[in-house]
């Protein structure tokens, strides 16, 4: 099978694509290599594929929100299904930078639903949020709530994507799955989300900005768990069968959460990197951001109950393996 996997540069997309080589498949990769963060832990992680890839790589340097530029860079290519990853992340960025999001999470997934469409794929996967529940209070968070109270720019621009692939699915019976993530962290992340700049800062010896006074809870989910459920998803196609799906949908699209049914205090987090860079941390206590929310909770009975997805990555365990990835990394 020939899998496109867009965002290969990015933390998701370049470990799905490894699991993917991993176990055969061929990967023809899209990414534009944006400075959102820098562009050497891009570049990094495509060299660490090309070791293993053994000739079944291809990656396009492209952007997906330009339509006329990925439809010129795929034009020779064939492939079997999509993941889609490739995103303007960040809740905080999209406040000031609301124009990034409009291009590559909604011109970009429209490109890409096109792409499924014309191409007929067997299956698109592609990437959502848990932000898109907004300021819904009720926990855990379910695929059956509604999710039209969302309290940033990035978390609406999920939800459209959510709503396009179900106009796709009931236009065309493209079988998508669409897919929440909850907090995800692990070995080559993100240096904008938390566990990375609460690490680089106590290694450094300097104060980490606390959000809500450290009143928070995440439900953080380790990559090794988050790859798994994309893969299952993308081995297992929905059934374009007029019964409801998870997330109310009866066209052959479906929508799971996948988190590790498991919220976590911020404080707890920041004791576990402490213990993990041997380090005491200097709190900097500041009031709530705008756009973010106190607390997720993923319930993931849907994807456990179809596809047998269980978490198996705690804590404690997954912020050591980091910190001694992030250690390795920098040389340190």
């Amino acid at each position: 099978m020939t899998v496109l996997v867009t965002g290969i540069a990015g933390f998701i997309g370049m470990q799905t694509a490894e699991r993917l080589l991993d176990r055969g498949e061929h990967v023809i990769g899209v990414d534009n290599f944006n400075s959102y963060y820098p562009v050497e832990l891009k570049e990094a992680r495509i060299a660490r594929l090309e070791t293993i890839a053994d000739g079944r790589l291809t990656v396009h340097r492209v952007d997906v929100g330009d339509e006329t530029a990925l439809g010129a860079a795929l034009a020779n290519e064939s492939f079997d299904a999509i993941v889609h990853l490739a995103a303007q992340a960040g809740v905080r960025y999209s406040i000031d930078n609301p124009a990034a999001y409009v291009r590559s999470n909604l011109a970009g997934h429209l490109n890409i639903l096109e792409l499924a469409r014309h191409r007929a794929v067997r299956h698109l996967v592609y990437a959502s949020s848990s932000s898109v529940y907004g300021a819904n209070r009720t926990m855990p968070f379910r695929v059956e709530d509604r999710v039209d109270h969302p309290i940033s720019l990035y978390a609406a621009t999920k939800r459209a994507d959510e709503l396009m692939s179900e106009t796709y699915a009931h236009l065309f019976r493209t079988p998508q799955t669409g897919l929440r993530f909850f907090t995800v962290y692990g070995p080559w992340g993100r240096p904008d989300m938390a566990l990375w700049k609460f690490t680089s800062a106590i290694l450094d010896g300097q104060p980490i900005d606390v959000y809500n006074h450290g009143d928070m809870r995440r439900d953080f989910t380790y990559i090794d768990d988050i790859v798994a459920g994309v893969i299952a998803s993308l081995d297992n196609p929905p059934a374009d069968d007029g019964q409801a799906k998870p997330g109310g949908f009866t066209t052959p699209h479906r929508l799971y959460n996948i988190g590790n049914n498991r919220p976590e205090p911020l404080m707890d987090l920041i004791r576990e990197i402490e213990k993990a860079c041997g380090r005491q941390a200097q709190l900097n206590l500041l009031p709530m951001q705008d756009g973010d929310v106190p607390e997720t909770y993923a319930d993931i009975e849907a994807i456990s109950r179809d596809l047998g997805y269980q978490p198996k990555t705690d804590i404690r365990a997954g912020v050591a393996t980091f910190v001694a990835w992030y250690r390795d990394y920098h040389g340190i």
